[in-house]
């Protein structure tokens, strides 16, 4: 199927990206610095927005950068998005939020705009679409293997004209913040259906009653400030017009949001490497050790050379897989996603480890971005689907015998 695949991004694709890298220049870079000052001054349990976001929103939508990530709104493929994506990579506590197209929001935009009602989409999905709330995607429980999603414990029955929820979440990415009004939570309504269709999905209010935000789960020790939490809900009652889609209809959907929302977080994790690629080769040029510059010593002048032979062939990948999801579907790139999504975040570990090892004590300070990204970017290997996963559902795709050689 991916035979004669076209990877050039498309004439408004390209005029988008020169206009994004100009606003990443001219606005986004210089926030950085306002919008850590905000977050260091309220400490890990403060979770509200550092003011120039907003700022850079209204900024975004003037440049007509907003809403880039859905096809059916942006006009643009998946494959135009992925290369705007990595863009976004280059500063991901700011840019994804900027123009609208962080996570989780993105996958829960998509779900609403595939399955949700006329009501649903005007309740949530719009505010959603101009920014003005957030939303929760609650599937992770602490308490069983949640890679596998059919395991998941949290129970949706129904009584009456209602659902009610008991169960505990985690790693409910964020939920810490106040602007989200919306949770997406994936519970069982049916334990004698069909492993696959047991599962459904409920849109949840933020101000239902049993529900509570336990606490925000730091990430090898940093809190972010949409955070990431635990979540119980405890005989929470939500109207039956609050389900998502279908009955039993919840794993399915579960996969209709991974398989982009899976594109777009490896390419982010590559603006990140591309960004750990910049600060390394600075550095190298800046720094003279043994009497000539770092970037003349063979050691450095080879973790360069690998990290840029690296990026470029995992951006391959990446775009070979958001061209086949336009031209045949999710389920036809499901093992290309795959192979980005294990090899992606291995690409940037190593260019962020070789960048923190080229600026010595600074690389493991807080006074360069590396020891962040390196946290977000170990995390990788295991939200979205573990490595182990992937690999076996990779190897799972691989034909038997000599099938290839066969004429």
């Amino acid at each position: 199927m991916s035979a004669g695949l076209d990877l050039t991004p498309s004439p408004r694709a390209q005029e988008l990206r020169e206009r994004l890298i100009e606003f990443m220049n001219d606005e986004v870079f210089p926030a950085e610095a306002a919008y850590h000052a905000h977050r260091h001054a309220g400490g890990p349990d403060d979770h509200s927005l550092p003011p120039v976001v907003e700022q850079l929103k209204k900024s975004a939508r003037e440049r007509g950068l907003w809403n880039l990530f859905l096809p059916a709104v942006s006009g643009i493929s998946n494959l135009d998005y992925a290369g705007l994506a990595e863009i976004t990579g280059w500063s991901l506590e700011l840019a994804p939020e900027a123009i609208n197209g962080q996570a989780p929001d993105t996958g829960n935009m998509e779900l609403l705009h595939l399955f949700g009602t006329d009501e649903q989409k005007r309740e949530w999905l719009d505010p959603l679409m101009e920014g003005t709330i957030r939303s929760v995607f609650a599937m992770t429980e602490k308490d069983v293997a949640s890679s596998d999603a059919t395991n998941i414990e949290t129970s949706i029955v129904r009584d009456g004209d209602e659902y009610v929820v008991n169960g505990r979440k985690w790693w409910s990415s964020g939920a810490a913040d106040e602007r989200a009004r919306v949770f997406i939570v994936m519970g069982k309504t049916d334990l004698e259906a069909p492993r696959h269709r047991q599962q459904s999905m409920l849109l949840v209010p933020r101000d239902t009653p049993g529900l509570t935000v336990v606490r925000d789960v730091p990430v090898f020790g940093r809190h972010d400030q949409h955070g990431h939490c635990e979540v119980l809900f405890e005989d929470v009652r939500v109207p039956v017009a609050n389900l998502l889609g279908e009955e039993g209809g919840g794993f399915a959907m579960a996969q209709a949001r991974l398989g982009p929302g899976r594109i777009h977080h490896c390419m982010r994790a590559l603006g990140a490497a591309e960004r750990a690629m910049q600060l390394m080769v600075g550095r190298a040029h800046s720094r003279v050790a043994f009497g000539k510059p770092l970037a003349e010593q063979g050691m450095v002048q080879r973790d360069i050379a690998e990290s840029r032979i690296a990026i470029t062939q995992a951006r391959l990948l990446c775009q070979h897989a958001a061209a086949v999801i336009d031209a045949h579907g999710n389920k036809a790139a499901a093992t290309l996603v795959s192979q980005a999504k294990v090899s992606v975040p291995r690409v940037a570990l190593d260019v962020i480890d070789r960048a923190i090892q080229v600026h010595g004590g600074m690389g493991v300070s807080d006074d360069v971005p590396l020891a962040a990204m390196y946290g977000w970017h170990r995390a990788m290997r295991i939200f979205d689907g573990p490595d182990e996963v992937h690999l076996r559902s990779i190897a799972r795709t691989e034909p038997v015998g000599d099938a290839l050689l066969r004429p």
